[in-house]
């Protein structure tokens, strides 16, 4: 009796755990899912925003406008079919200027979006683009009032600084190539890798009663998984293919969210450059 029972109590858990698994498979070969190419960009009219901000020389320079067209002449293999920029998600002031754009009455500006997504837009020969940023919190200073309140301010700026080495070393890799090569490096996956590994690190400064560190990055991670919800509502089809424009350091977060979801397929710059 007792066997039985629990060779009945087995097979239950066998069919719930294979009822699990059919409900998170990906998709099956060959059907036809979304795909998101995540680009992280630097910002390249230096307009000073971040904690560490990279120095970028003039990307209306014509040397660099033609990197621009080289750049753009790669996304075009993705064929988007969506364009989503780094502007708050509902607004209408990015759109306005870049039907201004598609009219001959707005000149561009140094802003990447406008470089390369008002660009990329136009020669796709779409007649929209799509803001899909979300507002967030970044409590950087709740972080250095913890580690100076217990003495952790030297371990925290050793770590904190792996961004501004980080950012240093992008600026001189781009004095000494194109924006193609510089977003490839900055979108190689050690890259990204180590970015985010950074925020792990910060996390690590907190405790109970003052999380800084933790709260820190739970704080970045629930602006890109906002973001990623706002991708995800202007992806309507699966034919879809939408190009994201974002700061770099959006990167991983965005990737993992868009690699965790099983229902689109997220693509990368280096599948597009020809060896």
């Amino acid at each position: 009796m007792r066997r039985s029972i629990f060779a009945s109590i087995l097979a239950m858990i066998f069919f719930c755990v294979g009822a699990l698994g059919q409900g998170n498979e990906s998709p099956k070969q060959g059907s036809a899912r979304p795909e998101i190419l995540v680009l992280g960009v630097y910002h390249m009219a230096n307009p000073g925003h971040d904690i560490n901000n990279m120095q970028a020389d003039d990307v209306l320079a014509p040397k660099r406008q033609q990197e621009i067209a080289e750049l753009i002449a790669v996304l075009k293999k993705f064929r988007p079919t969506k364009i989503a920029i780094e502007s708050d998600f509902g607004t209408d002031t990015r759109p306005k200027q870049f039907a201004e754009y598609l009219a001959g009455k707005h000149e561009l500006t140094r802003n990447e979006i406008e470089q390369i997504g008002f660009r990329m837009a136009k020669e796709m020969g779409h007649k929209a683009i799509y803001p899909v940023d979300a507002d967030g919190d970044f409590p950087w200073k709740r972080v250095v009032d913890y580690t100076k309140a217990t003495g952790d301010s030297a371990k925290f700026e050793a770590v904190s600084g792996r961004w501004a080495e980080m950012v240093k070393e992008e600026g001189e890799f781009l004095k000494t190539h194109t924006v193609l090569e510089t977003l490839l490096y900055a979108n190689s996956d050690e890259r990204v890798a180590r970015d985010v590994a950074t925020y792990y690190l910060v996390s690590r400064f907190g405790e109970p009663g003052d999380y800084a560190g933790p709260d820190l990055l739970a704080e970045w991670y629930r602006r890109n998984i906002r973001i990623y919800n706002n991708i995800m509502k202007i992806t309507s089809s699966p034919d879809d293919r939408v190009l994201v424009i974002f700061g770099s350091g959006h990167l991983g977060w965005l990737r993992q969210d868009f690699a965790n979801d099983p229902t689109v397929r997220l693509r990368k710059l280096k599948e597009f450059v020809s060896p």
